[in-house]
């Protein structure tokens, strides 16, 4: 017996036990299992072993087939071309919802655009769950286009008659994906007003990200509510970093660490001296060592706190620093800040 075909039994037998149980005990072990069959070999036994499993009659096996490889895929970055063709190669007959589950995660491993038309064509297949699983891996599997047949499908899937359904779509396309159109916020505002409360706040946190006026009053109410996350409530108002948002903040009595972050960002004051150190950081590198370059770069979705810092020498590898974490380390203190900076690029390049 090969360990291709001494693999396929062991992973096969324990998906079965895990199928007819039901129990998550089960389903861990199965998953263990599959993540230990990529290890070592450059996941080329659990490749052999998750091939062969997609020619088989019998659907479990194709499922663990199609699970075989996406973790293959997700391990090892040489392997999820050819995974990719492999999966979309079942995806063209495959119709058991079982396996068409497992494909469409292992497609989203894959990281390759040639999925799209798969998960576009299954998201509208009648299983909720699967539906489900296809808004999730749109956030792996993209077009990168603004009117992409992925965020048109999203914008179908926040309409959806199930609510995990519209959840996933409205989290999958508001965070998940940097694309800003007029038709993303008409989405995602129509989503502000879902029956469903966790898609109400996926809504809102979307337009803050795009830094959407009506965002402010809606993040302003859930400040005030029993929303059911807190963390992404107070993350949208950093990301606002607007002082309309400052009342609501002082008012919140929440996570006292990310509320005191929100409130950095909305604050002016605080906001414009977390810019300032930051800068100073950045200065006073330069001057401890003439020859690196340090930037600083702030995503447009992100908070103040996540201004980053790059730092380029020849002497050592590309660093980069959340310069608000930063800070924090060096006491508030921009100096000691870019002497931990500094005493990091001293470091050999394989610890840093």
């Amino acid at each position: 017996m090969d360990d291709a075909v001494g693999l396929t039994e062991r992973v096969t037998a324990a998906a079965r036990v895990a199928q007819a149980s039901q129990a998550d005990d089960d389903w861990h072990a199965y998953w263990t299992l599959a993540r230990q069959a990529v290890e070592g070999d450059g996941g080329q036994v659990a490749w052999q072993a998750g091939t062969r499993l997609l020619q088989s009659p019998d659907a479990l096996e194709r499922m663990v087939g199609c699970d075989l490889l996406g973790t293959a895929a997700d391990e090892h970055e040489r392997l999820r071309a050819g995974a990719a063709t492999a999966l979309l190669a079942l995806a063209e007959a495959e119709t058991a919802p079982l396996v068409l589950s497992s494909l469409v995660c292992a497609l989203g491993r894959t990281h390759d655009a040639r999925a799209v038309t798969v998960l576009v064509d299954l998201s509208r297949h009648e299983e909720a769950d699967l539906r489900c699983h296809v808004a999730s891996q749109f956030a792996s599997v993209h077009s990168s286009l603004p009117d992409g047949p992925d965020v048109r499908a999203l914008i179908r899937l926040t309409r959806d008659r199930d609510p995990d359904v519209r959840n996933w779509a409205a989290f999958t396309l508001g965070s998940q994906l940097d694309q800003d159109t007029t038709a993303i916020r008409d989405a995602l505002w129509r989503c502000t007003t879902d029956e469903y409360g966790e898609v109400r706040e996926e809504g809102a946190r979307g337009l803050a990200r795009r830094h959407d006026p009506r965002a402010v009053p809606l993040i302003a109410h859930l400040l005030g509510t029993d929303s059911w996350s807190h963390n992404l409530t107070l993350d949208a108002a950093a990301i606002l970093g607007v002082p309309e948002l400052l009342p609501a903040l002082a008012a919140c009595q929440l996570d006292p660490a990310e509320t005191d972050r929100a409130l950095a960002a909305c604050d002016p004051a605080r906001r414009a001296r977390i810019q300032d150190d930051a800068w100073k950081i950045v200065l006073e590198l330069e001057r401890l060592h003439p020859d690196i370059d340090a930037a600083l770069s702030s995503p447009r979705y992100a908070s103040v706190h996540e201004l980053e810092m790059t730092v380029t020498s020849r002497q050592a590898p590309d660093a980069r620093y959340e310069a608000a974490a930063l800070l924090t380390r060096a006491d508030g203190d921009p100096a000691r800040a870019a002497g931990l900076v500094a005493a990091d690029l001293a470091r050999p390049a394989a610890a840093l």
